[in-house]
């Protein structure tokens, strides 16, 4: 029995991930199909470490063999290069801008003729809902990495039914390649909250996709809709994503769209006078009366319990009864204001959770914040201080070479480097001999 939101519609049910798995890796391992950053001009292009003296293959292997400087003479990532009038920058973007934009407007579509806001919002939320703060490895860690496209986590308990918002949108995933599922997922779920009335909420791209089923978290991670301690509960699932009771109250609020199915849940009535007529499939139990509409209806009709025809689980009560949970609870009850705000903040908190980004601080579609190009000059000298683009792309590049907030770097890579330089100039003037 699952915490989640019920979609409207009825969608027949296929072979979504398969599709999905050969989609992706079409997209990850196929050169030719790399998607293109569509600015003025850009070009795939891939890079090794190399040296230009004259080294002997064995001296080579040497240095190879080293466990502390091996790893420098593996290739890079390919990446696409976007070249701009009197320099050029690394744009490596995990997600294609335009395409992204499309997508959205074929989105907005797909909800004005499908009605499929909720499950749409909840595809976003069990996407990034799997993450743990206390896993520092990517994608161990779970979260919003586009995971629950695969069969494996789909069928997951907790994921019922989430296959049907996969079909609905596999079509706009194969018109836009260029697109993660990551951001595909997220993207869905935070243009159906501003399409149903909510706020428009503060949202950012470039999430990288895990590459294959063997990624995908455990199943476990999602909340309960029915556990013997709601409270205590819901704290242990959303403080293990890093959430607070703020944030766990805030996003409870969006059962203000959606209907509960029996047959996927375990919980709610086959239909009531709300839902017998849709729109979309009928039947299932609504939190609300207005099921597709975003407002702060959940948190009135939650306290008030006054229509059996609405549905009140568990860990929707216990935002009345928990001291903490209720002062913000009531607040919202009042106050709709509050709520989109503190809403807003929340879910897109939740759609970063885990994600790993490229370029690493993320985008947005309204053009910002773009990544920062490099100039070694501005940083070289004085006291300035480090914009917050270039503090994260320090930080991603130190986190790749395997340090953490945590913990110092396994070795220290500048003695490697002028340990390499060394042994080359020796091996160089010896040949030259």
């Amino acid at each position: 029995m699952r915490l989640s939101l019920a979609q409207p519609m009825a969608a027949s049910v296929g072979t979504a991930s398969a599709a999905a798995a050969a989609s992706t890796s079409r997209l990850r391992f196929s050169s030719a199909s790399q998607p293109k950053l569509s600015l003025s001009s850009s070009t795939s292009t891939s890079t090794s470490s190399s040296f230009s003296h004259r080294v002997t293959l064995p001296s080579i292997r040497l240095l190879r063999s080293s466990p502390s400087i091996s790893r420098l003479f593996l290739p890079e990532k390919r990446r696409n290069v976007v070249t701009k009038t009197g320099f050029s920058t690394i744009a490596a973007f995990a997600s294609d801008p335009e395409q992204l934009k499309s997508a959205k407007e074929d989105i907005k579509e797909l909800l004005r003729t499908k009605f499929c806001h909720p499950i749409m919002v909840r595809l976003g939320w069990h996407d990034a809902g799997t993450h743990n703060k206390n896993i520092e490895e990517w994608p161990q860690r779970g979260g919003a990495n586009g995971s629950l496209r695969f069969e494996v986590e789909l069928k997951h308990g907790a994921n019922a039914g989430l296959v049907n918002a996969l079909n609905l949108l596999q079509p706009i995933k194969d018109k836009y390649p260029g697109v993660t599922y990551a951001d595909l997922f997220q993207l869905a779920s935070a243009t159906a909250i501003e399409e149903a009335g909510g706020p428009k909420i503060p949202m950012k791209y470039g999430r990288v996709d895990v590459s294959g089923p063997e990624q995908c978290p455990e199943e476990g991670r999602l909340p309960d809709a029915g556990p013997p301690s709601p409270a205590d509960h819901l704290r242990d699932v959303f403080y293990r994503m890093g959430l607070n009771d703020k944030e766990i109250v805030a996003l409870s609020g969006a059962h203000t769209l959606g209907r509960s199915r029996p047959e996927r849940s375990g919980w709610g009535k086959p239909e009531t006078k709300y839902t017998k007529d849709g729109p979309g499939a009928p039947g299932g139990q609504s939190w609300t009366v207005q099921w597709l509409k975003f407002d702060n209806s959940y948190f009135k009709d939650v306290k008030e319990k006054i229509d059996e025809d609405l549905l009140v689980l568990p860990t929707d009560a216990v935002l009345f009864e928990d001291p903490s949970f209720k002062v913000y609870a009531e607040k919202y009850a009042k106050d709709q204001e509050a709520f989109f705000k503190d809403y807003a903040e929340a879910h897109a908190k939740l759609s970063n959770l885990g994600a790993k980004f490229d370029p690493p601080e993320g985008f947005s579609m309204e053009g910002g914040p773009a990544p920062e190009k490099f100039v070694a000059a501005k940083y070289s000298s004085g006291k300035r201080e480090l914009s917050d683009s270039m503090k994260q792309k320090i930080r991603s590049e130190y986190e790749a070479l395997g340090g953490s907030p945590n913990k110092p770097l396994p070795s220290n890579y500048f003695l490697n480097i002028m340990i390499i330089v060394g042994v080359l100039a020796i091996l160089t003037s010896l040949l030259g001999n």
